[in-house]
Order: C-alpha cells, then structure tokens, then sequence
C-alpha cells in the first residue's frame, strides 16, 4: 500500500508591523484658536459696550460720566488698589478684604446650619410640616430689613452684618438639601436597610452623597446671595467694607469711584460663583455642573 504523499506546507510569511502614522503637528494659530473662540466673542461686546457708554454719556445732557472721564477720575483704584493712608482712605483691595471677612464667616454659619436643618426636613416628615412653612415665609424677608433687629440685638456693627449675611444666604442650602435627601433613589435606601446601615453611616453613605448636587447648588446660590447681602449692609453699618466705600463715594459725588468699585464686586461675585462651582464639582465628582 502506498503511503499518500504530503504537499510541502509553505513557510509562512513574515508579517511586518508598520508603525502609526504620527499625527501632523498642530500649528499655532490651531492651538490658540479655541482660545480665541472662548475670549474673543466676550471681549468684542465688551468693547463694544464701552463705545456706546462713551457716546452715551459724553452729550451735553448726560448725568453719568463716560469712561474716558472714569480713568480720569479713579485712575488711581484701578492701577493702585493696594494703597493704605490709614483711616478709612484705603484701596479696594483693602476694603474688599474686609467685605470677604465678614461673607466668609457668615456664610460658613449659614452652610453648617442649613445643610444641618436641610436634612432634618428632608428626613422627617414632622419637621418638615412644622418647619417649612414658616422658613417659606422668613425667606421671602428682604435683607435689610432684618438689620435694624440685628443692631438692635447686637448693638455693633459687625456681628449685625455677619448676622444678615447667615440670615440671607441659608433658605436656599434648607431648601435645596431638604429636596436633595427627598430625592434620593429608593434604591439606595433598600441597599441600607439590607446591609441594616443605619445613624452616622447611613447618613454620610448613603443621603450626603446622593443630596450633595443639590446641596451644592444651594451652597452656590447662597454664596451668591451673601455677597449681595453684604454690599447692602455696609452700606448702612460704615467702617471698612466695599459696601461702605460705594455710599462714602455717592455722599462725595464721586460717581467715577462708584462705578470703578461696582466692576470690582461684579468681578468677585463672578470668582465667588465659579469657586463653589469648581468645588462641587470636585466634591461631587462631576455630578454638579461647575
């Protein structure tokens, strides 16, 4: 019996292996276009804006003075805001820094309070029946009108400011905590009554986590609204304080001063903002929007 004869097996191919094709280099004008993009556009309304105020208020029947007039004026603040001749004669800076002390306290009581009540209401029921109509009705209070009771109260002018700063600024952190811990998945809450996570543990697992988008958005709006209860404030308490600095500079007709210290407290309430964004957006992980 012959044996069957094998075709001769080809020897397999080499295989060469051909390296990615680098991507080209990008060009300058490339890399600075998406920067162009995001500043250009404000920058250009800006400007243009400017131009309109210039026109606007260099008639003969304009009341406000243009910014030719401004940088005429308060040259000085905007180039020099560090200045410090004692007394009440400082830069804004200074008075800004004062300003920020006063918000930084007030508020901080503000956040550890409501985030506190927040989530008592939004766990029980009984206190949120009891507790939630009346701060609807507190809330709706104008900031000022809370200073004369705290003067009253106080009998100095600080602790009266912190005071209507904490008072503003801590309906919406209630608010917005109480609705964040109502709004945790049911899903989550049966995970820890299986696991039987219960006090302490449950609350820091499971409510804080799941609430902190929305704690956070009330932390922002609230930021917000200390900044603006402060400028009003000082406005009536004096001292040191960029809300003191505006009304000085009104009693002297130094419009151009005003309107230099109005763009400064625009610019650090914008930075206030985009700080407690970025931080609930570390905090949370992404889950709150910054």
């Amino acid at each position: 019996m012959n044996a069957s004869v094998q075709p001769p097996v080809a020897a397999p191919a080499a295989v060469t292996l051909q390296e990615p094709a680098a991507m080209p280099a990008l060009t300058l004008t490339e890399r600075l276009r998406p920067y162009a993009q995001s500043v250009l556009p404000p920058l250009a309304v800006v400007l243009a804006l400017l131009l309109i105020w210039q026109f606007l208020a260099s008639g003969p029947n304009a009341t406000l003075p243009p910014p030719t007039k401004v940088w005429e004026d308060a040259g000085e603040l905007i180039t020099d805001p560090f200045f410090d001749r004692g007394g009440l004669d400082k830069g804004l800076f200074w008075h800004l820094l004062a300003s920020l002390q006063r918000v930084a306290v007030g508020f901080t009581l503000s956040a550890i309070v409501g985030i506190a009540i927040g989530l008592l209401i939004g766990t029980s029921k009984l206190a949120m029946r009891g507790l939630d109509p009346i701060f609807q009705v507190l809330r709706t209070v104008p900031p000022l009108a809370w200073l004369p009771l705290s003067l009253a109260a106080f009998r100095e002018a600080q602790p009266s400011a912190i005071f209507v700063i904490f008072i503003t600024s801590i309906w919406p952190i209630i608010i917005n905590t109480a609705v964040g811990v109502r709004n945790v998945p049911q899903d989550y809450r049966n995970v820890a009554a299986v696991i039987r996570l219960r006090g302490f543990g449950y609350f820091s697992r499971i409510i804080l986590p799941a609430a902190a988008p929305y704690i956070f958005t009330g932390l922002r709006i609230g930021v917000g609204l200390s900044w603006l209860a402060i400028i009003a404030a000082e406005m009536l308490i004096g001292g040191v304080g960029i809300g003191f600095f505006i009304w000085d500079a009104w009693n002297s007709s130094n419009l151009s001063d005003i309107i230099v210290a109005l763009f400064y407290v625009g610019i650090v309430g914008f930075l206030l903002d985009r700080l407690m964004a970025l931080v609930g957006h570390l905090v949370t992980r992404g889950t709150a929007t910054a």
